[in-house]
């Protein structure tokens, strides 16, 4: 028998900017192995939420808890051994423009590893091939294509074989076509490392693919409607500012991603 095992809490969890509250009474968990997707309109703090959760914010009320314990309890040596646990995609990629695509998966290997020159290029060509990027490991990121980029940002960020990665709207500026490749990839690299997903979507087409669970974040209320599967959801919920944004406005109650 199978037992969810809790492993990051937000519990009671207040954004703020200086006296600008984003959001506030913030409580949802994730499980073990989730791909969970924190969704919403624009403006409401999706961004904002996911720098807490990786502890590049401090909540203005509230606790981010991973596995039981608070961030922010951690000295800074335990904080750091635990934020190498950690892998990041940003979403415009973040990829040094100076370095080529094996440099750029190689700096977490260099930074964190004690690995030999030679360990860390390898390594780094086997992280590029997981992405499927073979044979590009010499090319500078604008020499490749969006989606490429996406997929090398991606190759750095489980670079270190993380248990928790972290997504800010991986297919934001990306075709059909290459958002679908990148959600199927971030499912067969979940499944491969055993890791835990969170990544920011407004995406629905990406949502409905990848996601096990989520929080809808409203903008109007500046707190969360709802949190679960979002196919459950929208079969189940009675808010219709979330019925409304996961139908597409149409209201219906069956997932079309067509």
């Amino acid at each position: 028998m199978t037992i969810d095992r809790t492993v990051i809490e937000a519990e009671g969890l207040t954004l703020a900017y200086d006296e600008k509250i984003v959001q506030e009474n913030l409580f949802f968990q994730v499980l073990a192995g989730d791909i969970f997707v924190i969704m919403g309109g624009s403006g409401c703090g999706k961004s904002t939420l996911l720098r807490h959760l990786i502890g590049l914010q401090r909540p203005e009320r509230g606790k981010v808890r991973y596995e039981g314990l608070d961030l922010e309890d951690m000295t800074e040596e335990e904080r750091h051994r635990f934020l190498k646990r950690m892998g990041v995609l940003y979403q415009q990629g973040a990829l040094w423009s100076s370095m080529t695509l094996e440099e750029n998966v190689s700096l977490p290997l260099f930074y964190h590893t004690s690995l030999s020159v030679k360990m860390t290029a390898e390594l780094a060509r086997f992280k590029l091939s997981l992405v499927g990027l073979a044979g590009f490991e010499n090319f500078y990121p604008a020499e490749i294509s969006g989606g490429m980029r996406k997929r090398a940002a991606l190759a750095r960020a489980i670079a270190l074989d993380p248990e928790f990665l972290f997504f800010d709207e991986p297919s934001a500026g990306l075709d059909p076509l290459s958002a679908r490749r990148l959600d199927e990839l971030i499912l067969e690299i979940r499944d491969s490392l055993g890791a835990t997903v969170i990544m920011v979507s407004h995406e629905l087409a990406s949502i409905y693919t990848v996601a096990t669970n989520s929080v809808f974040l409203d903008t109007r209320t500046r707190t969360m409607l709802a949190t679960g599967n979002p196919r459950n959801l929208l079969r189940e919920s009675e808010d219709t500012t979330l019925i409304e944004f996961l139908s597409r406005g149409t209201g219906k109650r069956e997932v079309s991603l067509l």
